[in-house]
This record gives structure tokens, C-alpha cells and sequence, in this order.
């Protein structure tokens, strides 16, 4: 996998940890590294994707546990 790919997972993964210096970091090392703006819009996509699905489930979670803490 070349430097470009692996900066391309970076900044999903830097959305997925909430981690805005990561963030710049990374779309900065994958533009020096020959991605462009279409690919870098593409992997920040996916990544919002992927936060919106856990954030729903987790959101769910909590409404289940929530439920079974209710006092009767």
C-alpha cells in the first residue's frame, strides 16, 4: 500500500477519533503525497458514513440501557 492510500485511511480514521490536528495533518501528508481533492472529499465521506452508523448504534445502546435502568 502506497504513502497516499495509508494517508487516505489516516484522515478517516482521524474523523473517527474526533481529532482535529490529526485531521489537518493528515489531509496535508496525503495532498503532498498526490491525493487530490477528490479523493480526500471521497475518504472524509466514508468516514462520516462509518461515525454516523456507530453514533446511531451507540445512541440506541443507550436508549436500551437507559430502559432497563428505569425504576418500576
Amino acid at each position: 500500500m502506497d504513502i497516499r492510500i495509508k494517508e487516505l485511511i489516516a484522515i478517516g480514521a482521524s474523523i473517527a477519533a474526533n481529532c482535529k490536528p490529526c485531521l489537518e495533518y493528515h489531509v496535508n501528508k496525503a495532498k503532498e503525497n498526490g491525493a487530490d481533492e477528490q479523493e480526500i472529499a471521497e475518504a472524509i465521506a466514508v468516514a462520516k458514513m462509518v461515525r454516523k452508523g456507530s453514533t446511531s448504534q451507540m445512541d440506541e445502546f443507550i436508549t436500551t440501557c437507559l430502559k432497563a435502568t428505569k425504576p418500576m
